[in-house]
């Protein structure tokens, strides 16, 4: 079998950073993209010599992300999974957010990741998959007004990718918007339920078996379809 190939965009540290290196275990070859130099990437490519390729790009400047699909002319991934979130105002409202710091969530964890899924699609052949990294708060069902703000974000997310998904109803990709569980990063902070190690091994399990199955899935990393 020919070496797969997974583009993660936003790997520099974190759960990026995580799904680079589990696939480079699993024996895949890797492009990773940061905004700027990763020393943990570059660790990562000490380790795993001719197997990482790490791009610089900005999810939320699009001439960046015109000049990866313009570097990667010729290329073929099996999986691209866009990593993409900021969570900022976390304990607030609208009534006392700021909305600045608002209007840049929605920009990173909603608008910009679509937008790169539309640019980068080509890359990926009928049969591969495209992911993007949501989160269980971004269910409006199960919302309990935790993180509303950040929540509304990723729920502005899961309906893009609705929309994405009803424009290309025959383009042959596994859709999956993923939710990896609380994980104990920057972001997600020292009081999360999960480690690294036991949310990213088994996202990159669900990606696999998600391979060929055509359509867009919001599901947590057992493969459990989440409420909208």
């Amino acid at each position: 079998m020919a070496q797969q190939t997974a583009l993660v965009l936003g790997a520099s540290r974190g759960l990026g950073l995580a799904l680079a290196e589990e696939w480079l275990t699993r024996g895949w070859h890797v492009i990773a993209t940061v905004r700027t130099s990763s020393s943990d990437l570059a660790k990562l490519s000490n380790r795993f010599p001719g197997k990482l390729d790490i791009e610089t790009m900005e999810i939320n400047q699009v001439e960046t992300i015109r000049a990866l699909r313009k570097r990667l002319d010729g290329h073929s991934v099996d999986v691209l999974f866009v990593n993409a979130g900021i969570a900022r105002v976390v304990p607030e409202s609208p009534a006392s957010a700021s909305e600045r710091d608002f209007l840049d969530m929605m920009l990173t964890n909603a608008f910009s990741p679509v937008r790169a899924v539309e640019l980068l699609r080509d890359l990926v052949p009928a049969g591969g998959t495209i992911a993007i990294m949501s989160s269980e708060l971004g269910s409006i069902e199960n919302a309990t007004g935790s993180w509303q703000l950040y929540s509304s974000s990723k729920a502005a997310l899961n309906m893009l990718m609705k929309g994405y998904a009803a424009k290309h109803p025959s383009d042959g990709h596994a859709l999956l918007l993923v939710a990896p569980g609380w994980v104990r990063t920057e972001m997600g902070g020292g009081d999360a339920l999960l480690s690294i190690e036991e949310s990213i091994p088994l996202v990159v399990d669900m990606i696999e078996s998600n391979r060929g199955r055509t359509g867009l899935r919001y599901v947590d990393r057992f493969n459990k379809q989440l409420p909208w």
